[in-house]
This record gives C-alpha cells, structure tokens and sequence, in this order.
C-alpha cells in the first residue's frame, strides 16, 4: 500500500469515527429509555391486580386507588427533574443518566418483592406508595436528561429524527411492557396471576438493571454541553422571569402530549377491559399492535419535522386531540369489537407519534443549553405529573361521577385545545442552531 493509499485509508476511518460514536451514543440512550420506562409503566398495565393485592379489590375504588398511586410517583418527577436535571447541566448529561437508571430498576424490584395487604395490612400499599415516590424522583431526571442528550448529540439537520428515535424508544418501552404482561396473562391462570405471578413483570427489573448500566457506562459528553462548559459563567444565567416563560411554555406544550399518552396507552387496556369487555389479554394485544405501528412512524414524523418544521405536526395532533375524541370513542362503544377497537387506537397513535416525532427537538429548541436540562425537566415534569400521572384517575372518575364511558373524551378535547393556544404562540425553530 502507498502512503497516498495509506492516508486515505486513515482519513477515511477517522471520518467514520464520528458517526459511529454519535450512533452507539444514540442506541445507549435508546436502549437506557426502554429499560427505565418499561419500570415505570409496568404499573399502569398491572392496575387491578395492584387494586386487589394492596387495596382488597378491583372494583372502581380500589382502581382508584390503584391509579392513584400510579399518579404519585409523577408527584416525585419535578423535584427529580431539578435535583437530577440541575446534576446534568453541572457536571454532564452521561453522569446523570447512570444515577436514573439505578433508581427506577430498583424501585421496580421492590415492588415485586412487596408484602400485600392480606399479610402486612396498611404498611403494604404504604410501602407501595414510597416506592412510587422513589421511581418518579429517577424518573423526573430521565426524560429531560436522555431528551437533552439525543437532541444535543444529533448531526446538523437531523435534531428531529434523533430527538423522535429517543422517544420511539419510550414508546418501545410501552410495547415491550404489554408484550410481557400479555404473555404472562396467558401463561398462568387468573388466580395464579392474582396470588404471585403478578409479580413476574416487576422482578424481571433485576434482569433489565446490569444491561442499563452495561449500555451507558461509557457515555460521552454531548458537543454542545462541552461548549457551554467552556463559555464564561455569566453567558450561563439565564434571568428568573426568562426561565419561568420558558418552563410555562413547556408546562403548556406538553398537556396533550402526555394526557394522550397516558390516556391512550397505559389506561387504554383497563377501559378496554372494563368498559367495552375485552379480555385483558385481548387488550393488551390491541394495545400492542397500535403501539407497534406508533414506534414505527415516529422516527418518520422526527425526520419530517427537520424538513417542514415542527409546529404543523403539533398543531395537526392537537387539533385532532379537539375533533375526533368524542365520535371515535363512541364508535369504540357501539361497536365493541376488536377490529373496529384496533382501527381507533391506530388512528390516535398516529397522531400520538406526530407529536412525539416534532416535540422532544421543539422543546429542546427553546433552551439555552446552560440550562437545558433543568428547565426542560421541570416543566415537562409538572405537565406530566399535573395532567399525565393522574390521567388513569381521572379518566377512571370521570367514568365513576358521570356513569359515561365516554366521558374521559372531554379531558382528551381541553388537553388538545389548551396545548394548540401555547404552541401557536411559539415560534418555529426547526432550522434555527441551538442556542
């Protein structure tokens, strides 16, 4: 080989190396994001076998407060999105994502192992309660941290396709989680499922918790949080006034973001069950096959955000949030049946995966990267914990006060509404550099 030869070689390998470095970068990420929110979610998907290990009963009070613990652990999200979020901004996104990971894998674990009421009486759901708290505070640093880093790891112009494969990954997550749960459905008995098998999802978080920490022990500093360390300490502050308009408009941004997901996807086989009288495992497949066309496409509507900008998927998810609701969910009841059931959820996860596709680059575009983490994880987490932790509650209540199945329609139309105002009044910055 010639030197000529030789150095083209060398020069060849050495462009390489970037790329890969940004591609195994993004699948830790990825694959850090489907481990943690399959330990967050599963809980959702095990609702009325928790409502009758720990709250003797799985009619709609103990559903309620089944769903209501559920809701407490986004309580815990805003103050781990500061605490975590606050650790990511000072001393690196890599160091707080390996902390997140520990906490949700093991909270998972601890409720597999739980006492029910029948042998520990109150403490059992206290205890519940407290593991809940713990995988909220991981959970709170999780999303704003992985968002932050995909987004801020991506090549020029391709913010929204790397921002959407993260959040595909969240949504894999769902997936997997109805996958593992249906299968254990099947395998076992109702009466084992309701003695001790119910356990199996939760205990397999101790399988799950060395491939996290395997897959992001080698992460690397993303080039824009390496530019932001190098800038003087007065470029970082960012003044209070500006800090609270921006987490407003995150607040604002996110409403039907995470009302239709968790509407839509962790409640949807409760109501389906429930309410339309599908078998759980009937459900969770219908939830499964949805949620596989939604991972799918949402790459896709990432990618076509970097071309078309952001705000015309957002605004196209928000508006249909307000239109189709009310006449898909009555279709859903009057048919009652599993093919019409399949056609409705594969219509709102398309529309799920829109939004999901554009905002995870929009909102990490509002930021300076100083702050990033901080302020996106507190505003998205108090969206989340306000509309999206409690929305299996109150869609369960509304449902229990009002005695209409569809009901939970009106809390999906006013999410769309009020998100579609907030984002209006942003300004498109799909092609704007991060700040």
């Amino acid at each position: 080989m010639s030197q000529d030869q030789f150095t083209q070689e060398l020069n060849h390998y050495s462009a390489e190396t970037p790329a890969r470095r940004k591609r195994r970068q993004l699948f830790a990420a990825m694959v850090g994001n489907v481990l943690e929110y399959y330990d967050f979610i599963i809980f959702a998907y095990m609702a009325s076998l928790i409502a009758r290990n720990f709250y003797q009963g799985d009619g709609s009070t103990g559903l309620l407060a089944s769903f209501a613990t559920f809701g407490v652990g986004f309580l815990a999200r805003p103050l781990g999105g500061a605490v975590i979020g606050r650790i990511a901004d000072k001393y690196g996104r890599s160091v707080a994502l390996k902390i997140t990971i520990y906490g949700m894998a093991l909270g998972t674990v601890g409720i597999g192992l739980l006492p029910t009421y029948e042998t520990a009486g109150i403490l059992a759901p206290v205890m519940l309660v407290i593991i809940r708290l713990i995988q909220g505070l991981a959970a709170g640093g999780e999303w704003g941290t992985a968002t932050t880093f995909v987004v801020e790891s991506a090549p020029t112009g391709k913010r929204g396709l790397f921002g959407a494969l993260g959040q595909a990954a969240i949504a894999s997550a769902q997936l997997v989680t109805s996958l593992v749960v249906a299968i254990v459905t099947v395998i076992f008995s109702e009466q084992q499922m309701v003695d001790w098998a119910w356990r199996i999802p939760f205990l397999l978080g101790v399988v799950l918790l060395p491939v996290g920490v395997y897959m992001r022990r080698n992460l690397e500093e993303t080039p824009a949080f390496i530019a932001a360390q190098e800038a003087s300490s007065a470029s970082k502050k960012v003044p209070l006034n500006a800090a609270l308009r921006m987490m407003g408009q995150t607040f604002g941004f996110a409403i039907i973001w995470t009302v239709s997901y968790y509407v839509m996807l962790s409640w949807m086989p409760t109501f389906l069950n429930k309410q339309v009288g599908f078998s759980q495992t009937q459900a969770l497949i219908s939830n499964a096959i949805a949620l596989t066309i939604m991972v799918a496409t949402i790459p896709f509507f990432g990618a076509l955000s970097d071309r078309i900008g952001r705000k015309p998927l957002l605004l196209a998810c928000c508006a249909a949030f307000v239109i189709l609701p009310y006449p898909l969910f009555y279709l859903l009841l009057s048919a009652k049946t599993f093919y019409v059931v399949l056609a409705v959820q594969i219509v709102f996860n398309l529309f799920i995966a829109a939004f999901s596709g554009a905002a995870p680059a929009a909102l990490c575009e509002i930021f300076p990267t100083a702050s990033r983490t901080t302020l996106l994880s507190i505003g998205y987490s108090l969206s989340t914990a306000i509309f999206g932790g409690f929305a299996p509650f109150i869609s369960t209540g509304l449902i229990d006060v009002t005695g209409m199945p569809i009901s939970p329609t009106f809390y999906l139309m006013l999410a769309g509404a009020v998100s579609g105002l907030v984002i209006m009044r942003l300004r498109e910055t799909a092609r704007e550099a991060l700040r």
